[in-house]
């Protein structure tokens, strides 16, 4: 099957890549692991509020992909769903790409956005924690309203404990537990869940980690925590949401003779190249100095990699860029 560029993976970057891709006149096919479009965001955080996405004060994860999604709609990206990249060759004037169910593509370029890679949730190290999970212990909601009138502890530091307790605290009590009185999510954040503690609408529960369980047949009754010293305290709980991050793995992508610093691809900005001629990074999975790891970076690094790309596609013929405005949505 041939295409004019292939994208890997179906989170926010590679959908805007097909969009991009798109308003430029190429053919792109999207490949994902997963079997549903939108990456983490679908398959982790669909319920989870996103504030940083131009004109959209408020958008809700699953939202962000399906507008995504709309908006590449009239360029008619062909999906390759539930299926892995295992193989990459470069035959200089194209590539060719085939996944782990036997899928084969060529195009001139690819464009890897990929975020985390393979990932999933990193578990504490709880005794017993398995029989909890999906039960009440989650690494992700999917229904909020779910939730309603529970007693939630969040567990973590980062955007997406803070983000969720913001959210949650508006139907359930909530208490953060985190191992420093420092978090590492956005200051406005930071700010919203200090006004809500004020406000008695959320317990801040910090110096302090998660120590242990206590409950029946996978009901949690207490959450144990316990500082540094070793003093514990017994947390009255419902559910439990632990928000590590993730693991990541960039499985077979390692192999295709990338540049990789510490999981990550390296390209050079302001392209977004690799160093391998043709094959650009965007997104999570793209390192270089000053990465700021947004969606709406990933947007703009996307936009550049795929006008850089134009010469490579079109055997050489020039691009006359024009505004969106000017030309309009053509396929």
């Amino acid at each position: 099957m041939l295409f004019d560029v292939v994208i890997i993976g179906a989170g926010p970057s590679g959908l805007f890549s097909a969009f991009q891709a798109g308003m430029l006149g190429m053919k792109s096919a999207i490949i994902d692991s997963l079997e549903v479009i939108g990456g983490q965001c679908a398959a982790l955080y669909p319920e989870k509020p996103i504030y940083d996405i131009p004109a959209y004060p408020e958008i809700i994860s699953q939202d962000l992909i399906n507008k995504l999604v709309e908006q590449a709609a009239p360029f008619t990206p062909e999906y390759f769903l539930s299926q892995q990249l295992i193989a990459l060759e470069d035959h200089n004037s194209f590539f060719k790409v085939t996944t782990s169910i036997g899928t084969v593509l060529q195009a001139k370029v690819v464009i890897i956005a990929a975020g985390a890679g393979a990932f999933g949730p990193n578990r504490p190290p709880l005794e017993n924690i398995e029989s909890y999970e999906e039960k009440s212990v989650f690494y992700l909601i999917t229904n909020r309203n779910s939730l309603a009138n529970k007693n939630i502890i969040i567990a973590g530091g980062g955007d997406s404990a803070l983000d969720w307790a913001i959210s949650l605290s508006e139907i359930a009590n909530v208490s953060i537990v985190h191992r420093r009185n420092k978090f590492r999510a956005a200051p406005a954040t930071v700010q919203k869940i200090h006004e809500l503690e004020s406000m008695n609408k959320i317990k801040l529960i910090t110096n302090y980690q998660l120590d242990g369980l206590n409950g029946q047949n996978g009901i949690l009754e207490e959450v144990i925590v316990a500082d540094l010293d070793g003093n514990k305290k017994i947390l009255k709980a419902d559910i439990l949401l632990p928000f590590f991050g993730l693991a990541q793995n960039l499985g077979p992508i390692l192999n295709f003779g990338l540049n990789i610093s510490n999981h990550h691809i390296d390209v050079t900005p302001p392209y977004f190249e690799t160093n391998v001629k043709g094959i650009y990074a965007v997104g999570d999975v793209a390192n270089y100095p000053g990465k700021l790891k947004l969606i709406l970076t990933s947007f703009a690094e996307s936009a550049s990699a795929l006008h850089h790309s134009y010469n490579r596609v079109f055997d050489g013929k020039a691009l006359h860029f024009e505004y969106s405005t000017t030309k309009g949505i053509k396929n």
